[in-house]
């Protein structure tokens, strides 16, 4: 499974490819790629990462705590956990204030069929773990 170092350099690369290329590349990669802020659970500062969108509804944005089929959650993941207050900046636009909710059993069973049918890494990374990879709703506030 990738380190925290690995995800780390590679969101780093993202976001010099998305200067770089002053944002024509890099704000899509199969799907939306928006940017989550939220507030670290240790250290109570602003933390961003890059992520993928697999599924919108609406207004609503779809993200996977997948980290690769790790055995354990990413970090992103539990700072959203304790603190649903997030900023969700998509395709490079003002960042905006967001809800964080964690899709319950029925959501997910209903959605992660779709997902994972239409993106089949994320049905690899499930097989790799025996943690339920969770789905989050990024719901505007």
């Amino acid at each position: 499974m990738p380190s925290d170092f690995a995800l780390k350099s590679m969101n780093a690369v993202h976001r010099g490819l998305i200067k770089l290329t002053r944002g024509k590349v890099g704000w899509h990669a199969a799907m939306p790629v928006l940017e989550l802020t939220t507030i670290g659970r240790k250290s109570g500062q602003p933390r961003s990462v890059l992520l993928t969108s697999p599924h919108q509804q609406g207004d609503t944005l779809v993200v996977v705590a997948s980290r690769g089929g790790d055995d354990t959650h990413p970090a992103w993941f539990l700072n959203l956990r304790d603190n649903p207050d997030v900023e969700v900046s998509l395709k490079g636009s003002p960042k905006r204030p967001m809800l964080a909710r964690v899709a319950d059993a029925e959501e997910r069973a209903e959605l992660w069929p779709k997902i994972s049918g239409e993106f089949k890494n994320y049905a690899q990374y499930q097989t790799k773990t025996e943690r339920e990879i969770p789905l989050v709703f990024l719901e505007p506030r």
